[in-house]
């Protein structure tokens, strides 16, 4: 049993002048999903190379259950499934071949390959294309195998790099619950940029920008740290609606008439005012009728453009 499966410590990472990563450090539990995100630049995918050992780091090191990525590369290799971003295939080799050749440079042999084949395979649903060449795959084809390849030997650590690019809705629901399945047994790390993915999946959420950690934290606990005014829009009918609600003398607020005695009100207030048991209090005592009451609640997408803008 291992404290941390994934630890980064102080990691600086430099091309040139350009410092890509600086004293980045951070854990990752057994079982656990964790979104590394960024805007394009930040160093996630850099972060990503120094865990598998692709690039080594300047400064700091990271270890894949007790092994260092810098003393024991090959311990780590063998703990690790990895699915780059750009996803290098062998586009003129089958399916079939193309992941034979990967158990072989694995070591895998025997039952053991067979089992290794068909867990892969059946994981990503690309029994369909086994026989084809690459080059004729589509892009969310070749994101599956990509990812086929990852799971052969069912690594303890599965670091994906924008796993559902090119995939569609139906494809990416699928990937999805196959993560899921994967973090009963495997620690996943993923990169990408569609919000509601990291949503979906993680437990934690790793932000870094322009190569440090901006934050660490649960998707529940950023939305709700977040500094941003709420926006509650009221569909309301009644008499003297625009007195009332002028007499409440909110700083910001829109009123727009629908038709006759009927508007939409739009109310922006902080994240203390309760403006709704103040509409509800009005709307009874003057007999209005509230046709809908909505709140914009932040999303991640909010905390994202707050850390990184």
């Amino acid at each position: 049993m291992f404290l941390f499966m994934v630890s980064v410590t102080e990691v600086s990472k430099s091309f040139g002048s350009v410092k890509a990563l600086s004293n980045v450090t951070f854990s990752v539990g057994e079982s656990e999903i964790v979104g590394l995100l960024g805007p394009n630049g930040a160093g996630k995918t850099t972060m990503m190379r120094v865990m598998v050992g692709f690039f080594s780091p300047d400064k700091g090191d990271v270890t894949i259950g007790n092994y260092s990525v810098l003393k024991s590369p090959v311990d780590v290799k063998k703990l690790i499934g990895y699915l780059p971003e750009d996803n290098p295939l062998y586009k003129d080799m089958l399916v079939g071949d193309l992941l034979n050749y990967s158990s072989d440079l694995r070591g895998l042999v025997g039952d053991e390959k067979k089992k290794a084949l068909d867990f892969a395979v059946s994981s990503t649903n690309i029994s369909d294309v086994y026989f084809r060449p690459i080059s004729e795959l589509s892009k969310g084809y070749r994101q599956r195998v990509g990812l086929s390849i990852a799971l052969l030997h069912k690594p303890k650590v599965l670091i994906l790099d924008e796993p559902s690019e090119g995939l569609d809705p139906n494809q990416r629901g699928e990937t999805r619950k196959l993560i899921r399945q994967l973090a009963k047994k495997h620690t996943v790390i993923i990169s990408t940029h569609v919000m509601q993915e990291v949503e979906a999946l993680c437990s934690r959420v790793v932000v870094i920008n322009k190569g440090k950690i901006v934050a660490d934290d649960s998707v529940s606990k950023l939305i709700r740290n977040l500094k941003k005014d709420r926006v509650v829009t009221i569909d309301i009918e009644g008499k003297s609606i625009k007195t009332f609600l002028k007499d409440l003398k909110l700083e910001d607020i829109e009123i727009e008439m629908k038709k006759r005695n009927r508007f939409e009100v739009r109310i922006k207030v902080d994240s203390k005012t309760l403006i709704q048991p103040m509409i509800s209090n009005l709307a009874h005592k003057n007999k209005w009728i509230i046709w809908s009451l909505t709140e914009d609640k932040p999303q991640l997408e909010d905390v994202f453009k707050e850390l990184t803008e």
